[in-house]
């Protein structure tokens, strides 16, 4: 049984364990305070383990983002990320928000069209 948690404030441990496991590398240094500027975050649990995440970044206004959508390896396809996603977006609803955007890589695709974001146009600044 897989448990949804808004908000869940993971310890640095747990969320650098998970991230290892869904990313290959620990948390980005200052993570903490990406999550203390953020709508929410919500965490989807298995027997108290931590095996899905998803960020829901905010402008403080009608634009909420979804960043950062990942599940442990031993935990994909089975519908968790979707489920994130889902309750990222009412979460997003509920809060007043308007448009809820995402940037993905190409092989994401059909995962979020089936999430129910539609293609959009935008433009991206390398910085770094």
């Amino acid at each position: 049984m897989i448990d949804y948690v808004s908000n869940p404030r993971p310890t640095r441990s747990v969320l650098d364990a998970f991230w290892a496991r869904a990313w290959g590398s620990g948390v980005p240094v200052g993570y903490d305070r990406v999550l203390e500027r953020s709508l929410a975050h919500l965490g989807a649990f298995s027997d108290g383990r931590l095996v899905g995440f998803v960020n829901l970044a905010w402008d403080g206004g009608l634009h909420a983002f979804i960043l950062d959508t990942s599940v442990d390896p031993d935990f994909r396809r089975r519908g968790i990320a979707t489920e994130l996603v889902r309750q990222a977006a009412e979460f997003a609803r509920g809060s007043g928000v308007a448009w809820l955007h995402v940037d993905f890589e190409p092989h994401l695709d059909g995962f979020y069209r089936a999430c129910g974001f539609g293609p959009t146009a935008a433009g991206l600044m390398r910085l770094k």
